[in-house]
């Protein structure tokens, strides 16, 4: 999210994204588990975590968010969530899900506000903002304002957080990050929480050891 960081500040200069998965139902065999990543702010790039989870033999569903730069609400973001489970995996049975920084945040929103508890198994987040960073101070962007602290959109997510208990949740974070400020916003009381020392934010989706523990968070 470094990265996502400067776009906030200089826009105009996006990555490419990684390309959703068709938007048809797509069965399940027996025993496959499924997982669905969110990504972050600008950074829609989880190719290293989805060849990791593939060779574990996790069937893997992305989607990108349209648009990825915080510029709606997460209510807006959390519904395209919604819409992609409907439609690529309909029916009750449960799924996993992971969120990477602000994709934790819209993970979180379907959980907790469009009933998506009732299809999750397992919900692991990464250097989630689960209470802000400082540097949404610094952008007026609908989403980004979301993300400041004690903000009335994170105030209410973490007021109904019980949705969670539920669920087999794991928040991983490392306390380098120069991007989630306060690193320990990404602490939950409800979570287990894992410290994955990596240097900088965006290595989050990149490393070996927060992937790892990801696929830990998941085997249990």
């Amino acid at each position: 999210m470094l990265c996502g960081l400067l776009q906030m500040l200089f826009p105009g200069s996006s990555r490419g994204s990684l390309s959703d998965l068709p938007a048809r139902p797509m069965d399940s065999p027996p025993g496959i588990r499924r997982v669905l990543l969110v990504h972050g702010i600008y950074n829609t790039y989880l190719g290293n975590l989805k060849r990791t989870l593939e060779s574990q033999g996790w069937q893997v569903y992305t989607i990108t968010l349209r648009p990825n730069d915080g510029s709606v609400s997460f209510e807006v973001m959390a519904r395209q969530v919604d819409a992609f489970v409907r439609a690529n995996m309909p029916g009750s049975e449960k799924f996993d899900l992971v969120g990477f920084s602000m994709g934790g945040l819209v993970c979180r929103y379907y959980i907790q506000k469009m009933g998506g508890y009732a299809r999750v198994r397992r919900f692991v987040t990464l250097s989630t903002p689960n209470h802000g960073t400082v540097w949404a101070w610094l952008s007026g962007r609908t989403g980004v304002k979301q993300m400041r602290p004690d903000s009335d959109m994170l105030r209410d997510l973490n007021a109904d957080a019980g949705e969670l208990a539920a669920l087999h949740y794991t928040s991983i974070y490392t306390p380098l990050d120069l991007t989630i400020l306060p690193a320990t916003s990404s602490r939950m009381p409800i979570a287990r929480n894992v410290v994955s020392w990596v240097p900088l934010h965006p290595l989050m989706v990149w490393m070996s050891s927060p992937l790892r523990a990801v696929e830990r968070a998941l085997e249990e």
